[in-house]
């Protein structure tokens, strides 16, 4: 996802997004590559994003705090997570940062 492509009100649920951790890595899920793409037209959000592997235990676990997360930010009314498998999300996805915070070479 490149951020510069985004509105203001997309940013915004960017910035709500990164405060959403994965439990079991300790990294935000925007840093982690995992959010796709995300769109806010007429106060409705839609977030495209994957799961590191399809059997993910914490898949709805995430989901209910990306959820809880857009719903934070007051431009959007109504969310909705689509949830894709392409492309397949690899540690290259992963910020700078992401990489640094788990010993990812590369």
């Amino acid at each position: 996802m490149d951020k510069k492509d985004l509105s203001a009100e997309e940013l915004q649920v960017v910035a709500a997004l990164e405060k959403v951790i994965d439990p079991e890595l300790d990294v935000d899920l925007v840093d982690l590559g995992l959010i796709y793409d995300v769109t806010v037209t007429d106060k409705h959000c839609d977030v495209t994003m994957t799961l590191t592997t399809m059997g993910c235990p914490i898949g709805n676990v995430l989901a209910s705090q990306i959820s809880q997360a857009v719903m934070s930010v007051p431009v959007v009314e109504t969310c909705d997570l689509n949830l894709v498998w392409e492309p397949a999300w690899n540690i290259d996805m992963m910020s700078r940062y992401a990489k640094v915070a788990l010993g990812v070479h590369g």
